[in-house]
């Protein structure tokens, strides 16, 4: 079912309305919300820990698998043991993970007008439902996980697998990413890309059809309740 009367405003270029789209995929952490404390914290204590530099390896973990990231800046380590430990550690440490501006009345529009729409995140799927379900997100009917895909972003398997998953065209499906790795796999998935200043700045997002500040630059449904957004949880 195509969206329908819910235009985007334009931010950088003129921007479609999502009525053109009968598919949505969203990345989760930087597009949907926002846990950048505890993760960036978490790989901090990690890297020290490790006797790595900690700003080195901050520079790898956005839009890439733990286990990438781990596999990249320590390759001497047992990659899915640290993974584990990591994945134990964040799912205990989620206080501060807030939600992107706008992406609750988002999703609660998508759930109530049954669209098509899921979550293609670097993140195990355990850690994504957890970081959801604290937030009182609504689950998407789609999800692609880390350990759902062979090759993580920026490679275009999750995207594809995600579209397989709507079991729509690509050409119909609209992308929401907020760092370069997730919306070069978009993109070479063949999907027409959103990205948000959430994370990165403009220059780095250069590949992404339109680039928007948050999810409060989709002008909702005209039918559809003002909610206000949380500014913490």
């Amino acid at each position: 079912m195509a969206a329908s009367g819910f235009p985007m405003k334009p931010k950088v270029y003129p921007m479609p309305s999502l009525n053109q789209f009968d598919g949505f995929l969203f990345d989760m952490d930087g597009t949907l919300l926002d846990s950048t404390p505890c993760i960036e914290g978490l790989w901090r204590r990690w890297a020290t820990h490790t006797g790595l530099d900690a700003d080195w390896v901050l520079q790898h973990i956005h839009g890439r698998r733990g286990i990438d990231t781990i596999r990249l800046v320590a390759p001497h380590l047992d990659a899915e043991a640290t993974l584990k430990m990591l994945i134990a550690e964040e799912q205990q440490t989620l206080e501060g993970t807030t939600a992107i501006a706008g992406a609750r009345a988002l999703l609660e529009w998508l759930a109530a007008t049954q669209q098509k729409w899921g979550v293609v995140t670097s993140a195990p799927r355990q850690l994504a439902i957890a970081k959801l379900a604290y937030l009182d997100l609504p689950q998407p009917p789609v999800l692609i996980g880390a350990e759902d895909v062979r090759h993580g972003k920026p490679h275009p398997a999750p995207y594809v697998q995600g579209i397989a998953a709507l079991g729509l065209p690509a050409s119909r499906i609209l992308a929401f990413e907020d760092a370069p790795a997730g919306i070069l796999s978009a993109r070479a998935a063949g999907l027409a890309v959103v990205a948000l200043r959430t994370s990165h700045p403009d220059h780095a997002l250069g590949d992404a059809s339109w680039i928007i500040d948050d999810l409060l630059d989709l002008q909702l449904h005209a039918s559809m309740p003002q909610q206000p957004e949380d500014a913490a949880c």
